[in-house]
């Protein structure tokens, strides 16, 4: 972990400075005019320059030179001047989150110096985690964060060998509003042992803004740039805004502002064809709801509208997207691009142990391998190996002959099989339903008690089988598309 003094060292801040720095981290100022600002630094790593390292004040990308010099004009509308943090190097971060930017303090001359840390472990293997929606309203909430989730992120971190390389990913509404809780959201980072990422959400937003321009204020006061990339290995990493603020009354829509393609677009040329890219937003860019519910069209707030813009960019690399937004889990693959829409570290809101489609609370992990990357969802407070549930016959209202599995991390390259008393019967059928248990905890207009608005969602991943009237013992034997299987037994007697 690297300290405070470490962290302002890293960053090239003079001892001059260092009464300043804590308050330019806290509350940069981001309403200054940057227009004839003229930025210009290095990034080095023991006193010698990084070469090719991406600089970018949000408009314009550069690169470093041989000496890791770079210059830059800053747009007018900067706010931050900030580095594309190259593979080989340590994350620079405060007590977890990561420091990879410096703010712009309007027009003149800005020096801007990047201190790296070389790695002495090979990084072309890692992980990373996902956190999606901790969405916080209450103090209550807050601990909840820093009692379950935080602990059990930090305990699996633990479980892996000494050295293993990890960052997480804080995938939006990181709070529900409520600003005051982001110091126990950066608490329950911390708890972690783990760098993080952040993304905004549409709950991140400072909703007196009278327009989108200046709805992320509070955000980037805490967190930095709401776009931005980084590299681990030869993996690259993009982190989109794609929530824009069209009103005071909470309304947004899933949206790629043209400033952010541009930005996109220069930082990809950067970047290897055929390269494994993860894009990291709040908002889905889309979700099997439509189809599900039977609607005419999408949710303008519940997908990315100009997501066509985004996969035009995306073409000549193989994509993984991470988002969350939707409290539940899915996942969806066209060509080379494959969408991880996660369930939730909140679940559904705070109001049970599941997310409305019956994934538990918890969040995705994913192991990298050059540019191959393995995942499976980890509930909070279960094993690794708990991938599913089984519901006896009866539970499902509409088809109560039949028993039903819930394999909630499930896409269509997994194989989800029934066994009756030890003898194979083959696959289960999927059924486009609601999840038993979410109904119990969440159908109705006086459930749940803590959110009424909380309903149960029709999911694609319940598989159900019809037993005999023998039976005495049904086993589900779940394998996902890496091979590994997972089984759980439900006695009939």
């Amino acid at each position: 972990m690297i300290n405070r003094r470490h962290f302002l060292r890293q960053f090239g801040w003079s001892g001059a400075a260092l009464t300043t720095a804590p308050a330019a981290l806290a509350n940069p100022d981001l309403t200054t005019d940057a227009a004839g600002t003229s930025l210009s630094g290095r990034v080095t790593a023991s006193g010698n320059g990084i070469a090719g390292v991406a600089v970018t004040d949000g408009y314009t990308v550069t690169t470093t030179d041989s000496a890791g010099r770079y210059t830059l004009a800053a747009d007018k509308g900067a706010e931050f001047v900030y580095i594309s943090l190259p593979p080989g190097y340590a994350f620079p971060n405060e007590r977890g989150l990561a420091r990879f930017f410096h703010p712009i303090r309007g027009a003149g001359t800005q020096t801007a110096d990047f201190q790296l840390e070389r790695l002495t472990t090979d990084d072309r293997k890692h992980n990373f985690i996902v956190w999606a929606d901790p969405q916080i309203i209450s103090k209550k909430d807050a601990e909840q964060l820093r009692t379950l989730s935080a602990p059990d992120t930090r305990d699996l971190v633990a479980s892996y060998p000494r050295g293993t390389l990890f960052h997480g990913i804080g995938c939006g509404d990181l709070v529900w509003d409520h600003f005051e809780l982001y110091d126990d959201y950066k608490a329950a980072i911390a708890t972690t042992g783990v760098p993080f990422f952040n993304v905004i959400g549409n709950h991140d937003l400072d909703l007196d803004a009278r327009t989108d321009d200046y709805s992320a204020k509070t955000f980037k006061q805490q967190f930095g740039p709401t776009y931005y990339s980084f590299n681990r290995g030869q993996i690259h990493y993009v982190v989109l805004d794609d929530v824009f603020f069209i009103g005071t009354a909470k309304k947004y829509i899933g949206y790629l502002t043209e400033t952010q393609l541009h930005w996109l677009e220069q930082d990809l040329k950067l970047v290897r064809p055929g390269s494994t890219v993860v894009v990291s937003l709040h908002i889905p860019t889309q979700t099997g709801h439509k189809r599900r519910e039977q609607l005419k069209d999408d949710e303008l707030g519940g997908t990315v509208s100009n997501r066509k813009q985004l996969y035009e960019l995306l073409k000549p690399f193989r994509t993984h997207i991470m988002s969350g937004h939707t409290h539940v889990n899915e996942k969806w693959e066209k060509g080379s691009v494959m969408e991880h829409v996660h369930g939730t570290v909140c679940g559904a809101w705070w109001s049970g142990p599941i997310c409305s489609d019956g994934t538990p609370n918890g969040y995705g992990v994913y192991e990298v391998d050059g540019n191959e990357i393995r995942w499976y969802y980890k509930s909070t407070g279960q094993p690794r190996q708990h991938q599913l549930r089984i519901y006896p016959k009866g539970r499902l209202k509409e088809t109560p002959a039949l028993v039903a599995a819930n394999v909630w991390n499930w896409d269509p390259a997994w194989k989800v099989e029934w066994l009756e008393d030890g003898v194979l019967k083959g696959n289960m059928q999927p059924q486009t339903t609601f999840d038993p248990w979410a109904v119990d905890l969440y159908a109705g207009p006086d459930l749940p008690k803590k959110h009424k608005f909380v309903d149960p969602s029709r999911t694609d991943h319940l598989f159900v089988a019809e037993p005999s009237a023998s039976a005495r013992q049904i086993t589900v034997r779940a394998t996902d598309r890496f091979g590994t299987v997972y089984t759980e037994t439900l006695s009939m007697v």
